[in-house]
């Protein structure tokens, strides 16, 4: 046998338009109920009746009337009202938590953003060091027992590391570009401990940009300590105008 098609929509259902109505106009708010625009089967003696929506801000929807009635019956049962979008409805984006939309720098007083349960970037303070031939006293152990139950791993470390060094304590900074010398060599760079202590350390120039933040040692700025003007910032003695307008003429007899 050949396929028939999709059954015809259920009759007594499709007629329905002003039950549905009514228990739209009982449901909605007065005004906001507009033509019918018309009735959509959704299965087996269950059809939706739509509705234009007349709501300010809700340009684009439609209310939305389920119907339906039992086998060998004539009675008709309202189901639900719902406001729907249609194709060409305006729609709030999808929904973001508030972990994703957190950006560096919008933590206010009295956040808390706790880190993941799986964050890769912390280990146990007591495996710190395993697997990091870089670290065979396992520069972290000390943190056992002494307040730390969490410190950096070898990928946390390596994520800071990458983003200090291209940030603008790096030596990609426009003013580490035109700087006489690098924070390596600066005077007033402090040192760091543990496995970043060979690549950054803390600018402590208190006329410095950088002052109090985290600084690669191929970062620099204008105010390195070893900094020179190339030429004399004194007053210079100017030669004598050639043309004097500052001064009066003397004059014989006057």
């Amino acid at each position: 046998m050949g396929d028939n098609g999709p059954m015809p929509i259920d009759d007594q259902l499709a007629a329905a338009v002003d039950l549905a109505r009514s228990a739209l106009d009982d449901a909605a708010d007065a005004g906001t109920v507009g033509d019918h625009i018309g009735a959509v089967e959704d299965g087996d003696r269950l059809v939706s009746q739509h509705f234009t929506c007349l709501k300010p801000g809700y340009t684009g929807w439609y209310w939305s009337v389920s119907v339906s009635r039992a086998p060998d019956s004539d009675r008709i049962t309202i189901n639900d009202v719902v406001l729907l979008p249609g194709d060409d409805a305006i729609t709030a984006p999808a929904w973001t938590p508030y972990r994703d939309r957190i950006r560096p720098g919008d933590l206010s007083p009295g956040d808390v953003l706790p880190p993941d349960e799986d964050d890769a970037r912390l280990v146990p303070a007591w495996s710190a060091g395993d697997g990091d031939e870089q670290t065979p006293d396992r520069f972290f152990a000390r943190e056992v027992g002494l307040g730390r139950e969490w410190v950096l791993s070898l990928e946390g470390r390596e994520l800071a590391a990458d983003r200090w060094q291209e940030g603008e304590q790096g030596p990609e900074a426009a003013i580490a570009q035109q700087a006489s010398g690098v924070c390596h060599s600066c005077g007033f760079m402090v040192s760091l401990a543990g496995p970043l202590a060979d690549r950054f350390g803390v600018c402590a120039n208190g006329m410095a940009n950088d002052d109090g933040r985290v600084v690669s040692f191929d970062h620099g700025c204008g105010a390195h300590s070893g900094a020179r003007l190339s030429r004399s910032a004194g007053i210079q003695k100017l030669p004598d105008p050639v043309f004097d307008t500052l001064t009066l003429d003397e004059v014989d007899g006057l």
